[in-house]
């Protein structure tokens, strides 16, 4: 239809309209304006309905404006257009090739023909188009089918999707990423070493390899170093795997100097253990026992030597059994914590292999004690529950309340100890500065009997007991389970309070500062590392300082006694009022160990202490994390991955840098350094062509 006839003020009546000719009507029924499936009709009817008033004078502006029309709908001097349906048109297979909106304007400005095409299956496909080219979906989905055409297009033999090209590209990605580690470690003043093994999803036993070494700016790094499979846990196995891997991998063996692992007997023993074989293979290897390991077996001794602490412990687990296994009683648990104000509130399980778990489980269950019992009470008179039964005559006595307000002081100092020693840095000035500090608050709080400090949970024992909103609602007036001892009830809180501290808290309290101090003696070797100290340079005494010196040029024959204690009479004014003054231990010994200072030159022995004192690994923490990412690699599904396809996986997620920072120029020069079909279309290129 041409313009002066869309303009023609005749146009818009019925007269007109039927005393149109055939022709006139053939030329307008051919205007362009046709849906996907048909064609539009400009009349306007559907199955001879009656047709809708529509305005006479074309263009209307406020159009642009609608928001129905505004995002695609824009007008031209041939007519309107759809900026979308334009932009993401698809090829028309079977009817007209001229679609209005589309490929031809539509010049029948009326309010129905643009509800018409938003309507339209045309429209809405191109819409969905647009959504997703903005989300980015259109540019992922279509990367698969071209890299499979650009492989169709070298051949059928070239496809780069076997297992072993994907096996020898991984290999390449992690050798990236292992190379500037092992370079760094062969320039390293000290090296140190820490083992443990454990077995995967697939029951075989790994042993993994962690390794620390310092930097050019004498700064601690710690790398993982290899994932060995071995057919036992003996340890002639284990030494000949270490032995091998430091071979590989080309690390000077007169730089390793200490070795840590979890204390078990393969490793430690004294006769053949792994420990004793590489120390004579490796003269002045010090050999430690993990620090983290070591508090949590005193914790537990200390706890399992107090006949109630460890039914305490034993009843916390299955108080968290007894919620865990059932929906209703976990439900009915939120219901009554979100009474008391508690979002989110669950029963924590305590491990001993999980060593800060018993410290989360009291944290947590001395603040909701009240929602416990309150769950407990209704199992047990509603449903008539033994197993609430049993463990509420348990939790509802003043011994076990009294314990949990004990282990709510005590433990979040070990907590605290145990985080420190789980740090990947650990070095042993952590020994040295923090388990005497928990051992003299856990002195204070045995001390202190019946006057606890202010603020402490012991101190609100009777408080929290009397609380109408919390404890005191159950009035507790039993000391401790009926019947479980044997002993005579009744009583008053002063005489539970005596027998609780006789029975309990001293004996306990004892077990744990006695633990401590067996498991963390003053080690001579780890204490002669003080002399490196400013206490030491400032201290009158020098024959202390020199007797340490002398004590440790015995155990590693790289440094000279005599040697040593030269140095340190230079050294000690360094500290005292030179360069080195006003600076802590670990201070001084980084300025020691860095490359980039002179003390390296004017006291190589005594830097040498200090890069040993830095790298010997005081804990196994480290191997601990290296097998969460062995559990998360090699899953059920991915069950037969093993040798160095598994440490590659392992090297690239602990090691490797992010996508955005990974050196891919430098895996393509190893890819290619072998003959490759695969080639890029620039003929230019010196790396692959």
């Amino acid at each position: 239809m041409s313009k002066r006839k869309a303009d023609d003020p005749k146009q818009g009546s019925i007269t007109y309209f039927f005393k149109k000719t055939p022709a006139t009507a053939s030329t307008s029924e051919n205007d362009g304006e046709r849906a996907e499936q048909g064609v539009e009709r400009e009349d306007g009817m559907a199955g001879g309905g009656k047709t809708e008033k529509h305005r006479t004078s074309g263009w209307d502006p406020d159009w642009g404006a609608d928001p129905k029309y505004k995002a695609w709908l824009y007008k031209t001097d041939l007519g309107m257009f759809c900026r979308i349906c334009r932009t993401h048109k698809k090829s028309v297979k079977r009817g007209t090739q001229t679609r209005p909106f589309i490929e031809a304007p539509c010049v029948s400005y009326r309010k129905d023909k643009l509800d018409r095409h938003a309507n339209s299956e045309t429209h809405r496909e191109a819409l969905k188009r647009h959504v997703e080219l903005m989300k980015g979906n259109t540019v992922v989905a279509a990367f698969d089918p071209l890299v499979s055409l650009e492989h169709e297009a070298i051949g059928q033999n070239t496809n780069y999707r076997s297992h072993r090209i994907i096996d020898d590209m991984l290999d390449i990605l992690a050798a990236v990423i292992e190379r500037p580690i092992l370079q760094a470690i062969r320039t390293s003043q000290a090296v140190g070493l820490e083992l443990d093994e454990s077995t995967d999803v697939s029951v075989l036993r790994q042993l993994d390899i962690h390794v620390r070494y310092l930097d050019q700016e004498g700064k601690l790094c710690c790398h993982f170093l290899a994932l060995v499979p071995i057919q036992d846990g003996k340890a002639d196995s284990i030494v000949g795997a270490v032995r091998e891997v430091v071979e590989k991998k080309e690390i000077p063996p007169h730089l390793i100097c200490g070795l840590g692992t979890d204390g078990a007997a393969v490793m430690t023993g004294r006769i053949n253990g792994v420990a004793k074989q590489l120390s004579e293979i490796w003269p002045g290897l010090l050999c430690t026992h993990c620090a983290a390991h070591r508090l949590a077996l005193a914790c537990k001794d200390a706890a399992d030597k107090v006949p109630y602490m460890k039914t305490f412990k034993e009843h916390l687990q299955q108080l968290h059994l007894y919620f865990r296994n059932s929906a209703n009683r976990s439900a009915a648990l939120s219901a009554a914590a979100a009474v008391l104000g508690i979002t989110d509130f669950k029963v924590k399980e305590v491990k001993d292999t999980r060593w800060l778990s018993q410290h989360l489980a009291i944290q947590n269950l001395q603040k909701n004690i009240s929602a416990v019992l309150n769950v407990l009470a209704e199992e047990v008179e509603v449903r008539k529950c033994a197993a609430a039964k049993g463990l509420y005559s348990f939790l509802a006595t003043y011994r076990f309340i009294a314990a949990l307000h004990l282990q709510a002081d005590v433990l979040p100092h070990l907590s605290r100890l145990s985080k420190i020693f789980q740090k990947e840095d650990l070095n042993f000035l952590a020994i040295k500065e923090q388990v005497p500090v928990t051992l003299a608050i856990i002195g204070h709080i045995k001390d202190a009997g019946d006057q606890q400090a202010p603020g402490s949970h012991l101190s609100r024992l009777n408080q929290s007991l009397d609380d109408p909103a919390g404890l005191g609602q159950f009035s507790i007036s039993v000391e401790q389970e009926r019947g479980r001892r044997g002993q005579p009830e009744g009583g008053d809180r002063e005489h539970f309070w005596r027998r609780f501290r006789s029975e309990v808290m001293d004996p306990y309290l004892n077990g744990l500062i006695r633990g401590l101090e067996e498991r963390f003696p003053n080690l001579e070797v780890f204490g002669s590392f003080s002399a490196l100290g400013p206490q030491a340079a400032t201290s009158p005494d020098h024959e202390a300082a020199h007797g340490h010196l002398r004590t440790l040029a015995e155990h590693f024959p790289s440094v000279d006694a005599s040697i040593a204690v030269e140095e340190w009479m230079s050294f000690r004014e360094h500290v005292v009022s030179g360069a080195l003054k006003d600076k802590t231990q670990l201070g001084i010994m980084n300025d020691l160990t860095s490359k980039y200072e002179e003390f390296g030159v004017l006291y190589p022995n005594l830097c040498k202490l200090a890069a040993i004192a830095l790298t010997v690994p005081l804990s196994s923490v480290n191997c601990e994390r290296d097998f969460s990412t062995m559990n998360r690699v090699k899953t059920d599904l991915r069950n037969r991955l093993q040798g160095e396809h598994l440490e590659a996986c392992m090297r690239i997620s602990i090691s490797g840098p992010s996508v955005q920072e990974f050196p891919y120029e430098e895996a393509l020069k190893i890819f290619f350094r072998k003959p490759r079909k695969i080639k890029c279309s620039d003929n230019s290129c010196t790396m692959c062509h």
